[in-house]
C-alpha cells in the first residue's frame, strides 16, 4: 500500500508465466494490436500512436520530451512536487528552456499562474504538467490546463503515471497531446512498461523537427515502425514479451471492470480509508478537492516516528506504506490504494495496524510518565 508498485493481480502473474515467444512472432503481433486497442480504451483516445514503451514511466516521460523538445524550445513546466522537477531536468537535457510555474507541495497547479506564464511567454511551444503528483497525493485540473494550452497554441505534455486507471483520464475529450503513464500503479501490472499516447498535433511536431531526436531508442519515427499497423513490422528492439503478456491481461481486466467502475472503486475505498484514519486523529496533507483517491498523503502523528512505524508495519504486518519525499520527508506517509491493492481488506489491515501502534505508543507514554513521577 505504498506509492507503487501496487500488488499484481494473480491473473496478471499467471499471464506473465506463459512461455516466451518471439517479438516478431505472428501471435505476438496480434497481441500487440490488442494491447494498442486496450490502451486506447484506458486513455479514452483514438490516437493511432498509442502503445507501451519498453521501459518504466520515467522513460516514458523522457520519450515525450526527447521527441517534442528541440534545442531552444521554450516549455512552461508546472512543478508542485518531485515529478514536475524531473520535467524541468528533461527540458534542460533536451536543450530546451524551462519556464517554471511553481506551487507549494500539497497544492494543485495554480491555473492563474499558468495563464500568466503563457501570456508572458507567447513563444512557448509546450505546457508540461503532472496530472497526479505521486509525491504529494495531489490531482491538478488537467482539462482546465489543457484548455489554457490550446488558447495559447501550445502542446500539452502530461504525466498520468498515478492517475491512469484510477481517476478519469480523457485524452481526446481534454485534447491532450503527449501523455505517459506506468504499468505498476492502478493497472496492477509489473513495473517496467510505460503506456504512451500521442495526438496527431504532437506527431506533426515530431515529423517536422529541425534535428534528430536525441535518443535513438525513444525516437517515435523508429518505434512506430514496430508498433505501427499491418503484419510487417520493422525490427526495433526485443520487446519484453512476458511483461507485455501481463499488461495485456491487466488491460483486459480493466475493460471487464469498466473504467467508470474502476474510478468509482478507487474513490469509494479512499473515502473508507479517510474515515478510518480520521477516527485515529490522522489528518490529510491535501485539501479535500485536490486529493488523489488512489494515493493518500497524511501527516505523521506527533506521537509516532515516521521511519520506525513504517519499518514495524513491514516487519509485523507485512504492510508497506511510503514515506515523504523532498521537503515532506519524515512528515507524511503516502498510503496507496491502487489497482489490486485497492481492496477493503487492505484498508482494514492498514487502519488496524496504525491503531495498534498509536495505542502502544500511548501506553508507553503513560508508563514513562508514571516512572517520572515516582
Amino acid at each position: 500500500m505504498g506509492p507503487g508498485p501496487s500488488n499484481i493481480h494473480p491473473r496478471v502473474l499467471a499471464a506473465m508465466a506463459q512461455p516466451t515467444i518471439g517479438h516478431l512472432d505472428p501471435a505476438f503481433i496480434d497481441l500487440m494490436d490488442e494491447i494498442k486497442v486496450l490502451l486506447q480504451y484506458a486513455f479514452q483516445t483514438e490516437n493511432a500512436a498509442t502503445f507501451p514503451l519498453s521501459a518504466p514511466g520515467s522513460a516514458g516521460m523522457e520519450a515525450c520530451f526527447a521527441n517534442l523538445v528541440e534545442p531552444g524550445d521554450k516549455v512552461i513546466v508546472c512543478q508542485n512536487g518531485v515529478f514536475g522537477g524531473r520535467m524541468k531536468e528533461n527540458v534542460e537535457r533536451c536543450g530546451g528552456i524551462p519556464v517554471m510555474v511553481e506551487d507549494e507541495w500539497g497544492c494543485a497547479v495554480d491555473l492563474e499562474k499558468v495563464e500568466a506564464a503563457l501570456g508572458t511567454h507567447p513563444d512557448a511551444k509546450i505546457l508540461a504538467f503532472v496530472h497526479a503528483e505521486t509525491s504529494t497525493g495531489v490531482e491538478s485540473d488537467a482539462r482546465a490546463l489543457a484548455d489554457l494550452a490550446i488558447q495559447h497554441d501550445c502542446l500539452t505534455l502530461v504525466d498520468t503515471v498515478t492517475s491512469l486507471g484510477g481517476s478519469p483520464v480523457l485524452v481526446d475529450e481534454w485534447e491532450l497531446d503527449a501523455v505517459y503513464s506506468g504499468s505498476q500503479k492502478c493497472l496492477s501490472c509489473a513495473p517496467g512498461l510505460s503506456p504512451l499516447t500521442f495526438s496527431e498535433r504532437a506527431l506533426e511536431k515530431v515529423k517536422n523537427r529541425r534535428s534528430k531526436v536525441q535518443s535513438w531508442f525513444m525516437d517515435l519515427n523508429l518505434i512506430m515502425g514496430y508498433w505501427g499497423k499491418g503484419r510487417r513490422r520493422a525490427y526495433h528492439h526485443t520487446a519484453p514479451v512476458n511483461a507485455l503478456f501481463g499488461l495485456h491481461e491487466a488491460l483486459l481486466m480493466l475493460r471487464e471492470e469498466g473504467l467508470e467502475n474502476a474510478w468509482d472503486r478507487h474513490l469509494h475505498n479512499h473515502l473508507v480509508l479517510r474515515d478510518g484514519l480520521a477516527s485515529l486523529g490522522i489528518e490529510f496533507l491535501v485539501r479535500k478537492d485536490w486529493r488523489l483517491p488512489q494515493l493518500n498523503v497524511v501527516r505523521v502523528p506527533e506521537a509516532l516516528n515516521d521511519a520506525s512505524v513504517r519499518a514495524d508495519l513491514l516487519k509485523y504486518y507485512n504492510l508497506e506504506i511510503g514515506g515523504g519525499l523532498g521537503p515532506l520527508a519524515g512528515d507524511v506517509w503516502r498510503i496507496g490504494l491502487m489497482g489490486y491493492s485497492s481492496r477493503p481488506e487492505n484498508i482494514l489491515l492498514c487502519v488496524g495496524a496504525l491503531e495498534s501502534m498509536l495505542k502502544t505508543c500511548s501506553a508507553l507514554a503513560t508508563v514513562h510518565k508514571t516512572l517520572e513521577n515516582q
